[in-house]
């Protein structure tokens, strides 16, 4: 069998194309990236252990487990993260988020920035990187989510806080200039669970209607936050009204929404007025 064979077989199984190429460079224990690569050696033979890892791998795809969780590693605001099963997967879409949060951290002000549910530090990495005047502080519930956090932190050089402990818990009596969150968003009985089985529940699912944890955030997130201070947070796709409303209720200004990659509206939050 050669790369291009296997190629077309787990593509004729159900794999998208560019999944299955990923995951046969991942087996070949080429960069997951490296397209060209496979290219120029698709009529090579497929030796037969990386043939069985891709079996593997690919089986594992079909039944619905996150393709970053099988390569360990993910991309996410040009930054490529180490992740597995302890942490939620990072979506392209949480970027729009990073990018909103940039916008209001001037680039050379040492400003307090807080993550809050961090995971893998993607959030905090991504901010870290481009504001690296900033202090960035970050909080989980899930020592093994911190375990990943710090482990990603170290490989690339980035400066973080890491602490452990829920919500606010770890920060009581600090203030930040800027506080984000993408909290578990997901109402327990959304039809869409089923498919998410793979990942962390407790970092999917806040209560009846997804809003639990958000609810939480809003209500204490004025004690942490210093005049002009901001919230943003990411949410599911039919939740913008009722979080702006949260945030309207706790005293916020200038409450809006941000639309992600497919126009959905998945971010909101306001500033803390003086």
């Amino acid at each position: 069998m050669t790369l291009a064979d296997a190629l077309h077989h787990w593509q004729s199984r159900g794999l998208p194309r560019l999944e299955a190429q990923m995951l046969l460079l991942h087996a070949l224990g080429q960069p997951t990236q490296a397209r060209a690569w496979l290219l120029a050696h698709d009529t090579d033979a497929l030796p037969a252990d990386a043939a069985e890892r891709l079996r593997a791998l690919a089986e594992r795809r079909l039944a619905g487990e996150p393709i970053a969780y099988l390569t360990g590693r993910k991309a996410f605001h040009g930054l490529e993260l180490h992740i597995d099963a302890r942490v939620l997967d990072p979506r392209a879409d949480t970027e729009t988020l990073v990018d909103w949060a940039l916008e209001l951290l001037p680039a050379d002000a040492p400003r307090r920035v807080l993550d809050l549910g961090t995971g893998s530090g993607a959030i905090a990495l991504a901010i870290a990187r481009q504001r690296p005047a900033a202090r960035v502080a970050a909080v989980d519930a899930s020592a093994d989510a911190l375990a990943v956090a710090t482990a990603n932190a170290r490989r690339l050089g980035l400066s973080l806080d890491l602490r452990h402990g829920h919500w606010f818990g770890p920060v009581v009596g600090e203030t930040f200039d800027l506080v984000i969150s993408n909290p578990p968003y997901i109402a327990v009985d959304d039809a869409h669970l089923p498919s998410l089985t793979h990942e962390p529940r407790q970092a999917l699912v806040s209560g009846a209607d997804g809003l639990d944890d958000i609810r939480r955030i809003v209500a204490a997130a004025p004690a942490h936050l210093a005049p002009g201070g901001w919230l943003l947070l990411e949410h599911g796709w039919g939740q913008a009204a009722a979080v702006r409303a949260l945030l309207g209720d706790a005293g916020f200004a200038d409450i809006h929404s941000r639309r992600d990659l497919a126009g959905i509206e998945r971010g909101s939050g306001g500033y803390c007025p003086a």
